[in-house]
């Protein structure tokens, strides 16, 4: 039976329910606390100990409802520890009518049942034969012994549990087809339930929160029912029995401290210290009565929270007085003889979840990564979950433990972690002084570039000579006044509009020669240089140059017909002829001798009568 369940969304991952589990039997795995259901021992610890609400056990109520909506004979069987639970209900008489008004055909006490089995118990610690035995009581210390100490398992009782004893008897008095319903604080004793069959078998089980909650769904108080007594046979002195050591008094089971044979204890450690050393020492001559849960069954997991023990235990005690008082011995007794006749034995079943245990190169390993290399680190201070700190490193080892259980493991983490942290911050703080630095300077660059920008620009627009820069589309990135003089009226008026054209299509503004210049240059490293082209009454000398090859390319473009173009351009003509003549009568000159300074002389009177009428 998979008694408790997770609700992974609701996890915070404190570890909490790890840490009191006493059989390991929650791992974190996909970041939640899960189950690990064939290790578990119905304890209830894990659920109250989580905060949030994360893990909840097996709710029976709709299982309940249906049975008392079936038609059938359904009884209930209440434990003992009911008045301690239920001290807002002002009588006993009350209460049971409350019960009988969901549905319930008869209402009785495992009190009785627990006095059946305190005799048995009695009768087996008489005639021990040297033979020790724990008690079987609590369904928690049977399956931890079932699945962690096998050994022991000839050592418990084989003596079936009030709750079985008692559905036993009502199985005899009310029928073997009547439903039993045990109402109790004990989450173990639904796994118990399942596993019984026969005329011991327990239909279903509810704990206490379970019960209020159909009382509040329904309407149900005190106050709204008829009362109504517990149906026979009534309990005696077994009302003592979710009392540590309560049931063994109640029957006369010597716990005297020189003579007695039996060791009662209760709560987790006290409970799993007392099972080890029942294994281990020869010297503990002693039956064990045990409890898990601390103050016994009055603190079980399925009574309200927040409940107060020692409180709990003296409305038991005063409870069971009333109970003697007004109770009829004479009938209690013959109820007793009756089903004392009854098969109260059992027997047990191996289920060994036990894990192999890693060698010690590996232990030495996880210890050493825990900080507990040496012993004076072993500090076995329990908070893990685990009594020693050998113990934890086994369970990480294994895989049902982490790291992050430890605290001294956690501490150390956390001042490494703040360690690394200002040495991070402070390089963070480095950078951030880096970056403002380098913001700084960006700006101061960005206002140089701006500068150089405009002062580019202003140079652009003063040359004479029409410049223009356009992209791989062959629109006009820029484009200077002299380049839209060039063009014409039209496109000084889009100018007025569009300052530099910026966005015109080229095409549309040059004739298709001139646009195959621009795109052979856009498009190669060499670019074109001096190219004459007439366009209409117009001579243009054209340059085309690569800026970024495929994407960007300028060119400076002349009207050679304007009057000063026309003077320098003469004068650099006239200066190449004379170069290449140069170079001509230096071959020459070899042959015809001194002709060849009377031609530079003619050739450069030419010259500086261009240049005397320039500057003219």
């Amino acid at each position: 039976m998979e008694l408790v369940k997770s609700i992974p969304e609701k996890c915070k991952l404190c570890y909490a329910c790890i840490r009191v589990c006493p059989s390991k039997a929650i791992k974190i795995e996909d970041n939640y606390a899960k189950v690990i259901h064939d290790r578990c021992i119905g304890c209830g610890n894990c659920i109250s100990v989580c905060a949030p609400k994360a893990l909840e056990y097996f709710d029976s109520i709709s299982h309940v409802k249906a049975l008392l909506n079936s038609g059938q004979k359904v009884i209930a069987i209440c434990a003992p520890s009911i008045s301690g639970e239920f001290s807002d209900i002002t009588s006993r008489r009350n209460f049971v009518g409350m019960i009988k008004a969901l549905g319930f055909k008869n209402v009785c006490e495992v009190a009785f049942g627990a006095d059946l089995v305190a005799l048995k118990y009695k009768e087996l610690f008489s005639n021990f034969k040297g033979k020790y035995y724990i008690t079987t009581n609590c369904p928690s210390v049977v399956y931890y012994i079932e699945k962690f100490h096998p050994g022991s398992l000839t050592n418990l009782a084989p003596i079936v549990s009030p709750m079985i004893a008692m559905a036993k008897v009502v199985h005899k008095k009310y029928g073997a087809d009547a439903k039993v319903v045990y109402i109790g604080p004990c989450t173990a004793a639904k796994m118990e339930a399942v596993r019984i069959t026969g005329d011991g078998k327990v239909d279903e089980v509810l704990t206490f929160v379970e019960l209020r909650k159909m009382f509040q769904e329904v309407g149900i108080t005190e106050n709204t029912v008829e009362y109504s007594d517990f149906d026979p046979p009534h309990g005696g002195k077994g009302s003592l029995f979710p009392i540590s050591r309560g049931m063994f008094q109640s029957v006369g089971i010597n716990e005297d401290l020189l003579t007695g044979r039996l060791i009662s204890t209760e709560g987790r450690y006290n409970f799993l210290e007392a099972i080890k050393e029942f294994e281990n020492l020869q010297t503990l001559k002693k039956h064990l009565d045990l409890f898990y849960c601390d103050g016994g069954c009055i603190m079980g997991p399925g009574t309200s929270p927040n409940g107060q023990k020692f409180d709990r235990r003296t409305l038991v005690i005063e409870y069971t007085k009333k109970r003697l008082d007004s109770g009829n011995k004479e009938e209690w007794q013959k109820n007793i003889d009756e089903y004392l006749k009854l098969d109260l034995g059992r027997d047990y079943q191996i289920d060994d979840q036990r894990m192999e245990k890693p060698d010690e190169e590996r232990l030495a390993k996880v210890l050493k990564a825990l900080g507990k290399e040496s012993e004076q680190d072993h500090i076995n201070c329990g908070a893990c979950g685990y009594q020693t700190c050998r113990e934890f490193a086994t369970a990480v080892s294994q895989g049902l433990g982490k790291p992050d259980m430890c605290i001294t493991f956690n501490i150390k983490n956390k001042q490494d972690y703040i360690k690394t942290l200002k040495v991070t911050n402070e390089k963070l703080e480095k950078t951030r002084q880096a970056l403002e630095e380098s913001e700084r300077a960006a700006l101061i660059e960005k206002e140089a570039v701006k500068e150089m920008s405009n002062t580019t620009n202003v140079m652009l627009q003063k040359i004479p000579s029409g410049v223009v820069i356009i992209d791989k589309e062959l629109k006009i990135i820029q484009s200077n006044k002299g380049f839209i003089s060039l063009l014409g009226e039209d496109a000084e008026t889009i100018n007025e509009v569009i300052p530099g054209l910026k966005g015109a299509d080229i095409k549309t503004l040059l004739p298709s020669t001139v646009i195959t210049l621009f795109q052979y240059a856009i498009n190669s490293d060499d670019g074109v240089e001096n190219r004459d082209i007439q366009i209409g009454n117009q001579l243009l000398n054209i340059s085309i140059f690569p800026i970024k090859k495929g994407e960007i390319a300028g060119a400076v473009i002349r009207d050679m017909y304007l009057p000063e173009v026309r003077r320098e351009e003469v004068m650099h003509r006239i200066t190449d002829v004379i170069d290449k003549n140069l170079k001509m009568v230096q071959n020459i000159g070899f042959l015809l001798g001194e002709g060849a300074s009377e031609t530079e002389q003619m050739l450069k009177s030419i010259v500086n009568s261009y240049k005397s009428e320039n500057k003219k």
